[in-house]
């Protein structure tokens, strides 16, 4: 198999690090590596501000909710929406910047962090780093904002740890997912399908904790429960809206 492929196909989230440092030439690879991720119309509306440091990095890990896999990283990533960068080029001629004012371009700065999120995390994975990612830097959007001295029209969407994987993370065996065929429909989407493989997917994941003896952990629906029966970070729109972003067109 071709190793890309293999690499990408037996990707999995790293929780737990040996405290190793990731070399300062490897990180270096890494965020270049990033850096070549595609953008929208070509904007690089996306930037990174990184940290090694131990007392940052606890205070990222109980801003996102004490979580460990954080705290323990070697490196922190902030994976930042960046319309300052392109508001900064237009202003330069006399123009007014305005799509963080429209829910499409939200969208634009989400989309892109999410694919740099990519990026980075597959050239940290290949050169034999753990990675994952971290939605919770919007649990305190304003401490976060504060912590990296974002300016207006910024916004962290989400972040990426990186270390030294143990021997147990490693070789932790690969989470299934839902039934291939609710996954990738030809020509269209059979909405029937899916739910039918998202029932199905949750019998799955239940026999595959038992198997692995960490049934304690939720099933999908359990977690689709706790996570997607209510906004968990309400306060997101406000502090876009503080940053100069807005959900509606304001373009005329």
């Amino acid at each position: 198999m071709n190793q890309t492929i293999k690499q990408l196909q037996n990707r999995k989230s790293i929780r737990q690090f040996t405290g190793e440092h990731v070399s300062d030439e490897d990180l270096q690879t890494i965020l270049k590596t990033a850096q070549r991720a595609p953008s929208s119309v070509n904007g690089q509306q996306v930037s990174l501000v990184y940290t090694h440091d131990k007392e940052k990095i606890a205070k990222i890990a109980k801003l996102c909710g004490g979580q460990p896999q954080v705290e323990h990283a070697d490196v922190f990533v902030a994976i930042v929406m960046d319309f300052h960068r392109t508001s900064s080029a237009l202003e330069s001629v006399g123009k007014k910047h305005v799509i963080q004012e429209s829910i499409e371009g939200v969208l634009v700065g989400a989309v892109d962090a999410g694919i740099m999120l990519n990026h980075l995390q597959s050239a940290a994975e290949a050169l034999g780093y753990g990675t994952t990612a971290i939605g919770a830097v919007r649990a305190n959007p304003k401490e976060i904002i504060e912590l990296f001295n974002l300016p207006p029209k910024t916004f962290v969407v989400v972040g990426s740890t990186i270390g030294v994987p143990t021997k147990e993370a490693k070789e932790a065996p690969l989470k299934p997912r839902v039934p291939f065929e609710s996954f990738a429909m030809e020509d269209v989407y059979d909405a029937k399908k899916v739910t039918q493989g998202a029932l199905k997917y949750d019998k799955i994941l239940k026999s595959f904790r038992e198997e692995n003896n960490t049934s304690m952990l939720p099933s999908y629906i359990d977690s689709l429960e706790r996570f997607y029966t209510n906004v968990y970070f309400r306060q997101n729109k406000k502090v876009l809206e503080e940053q100069g972003f807005a959900f509606e067109d304001k373009v005329e």
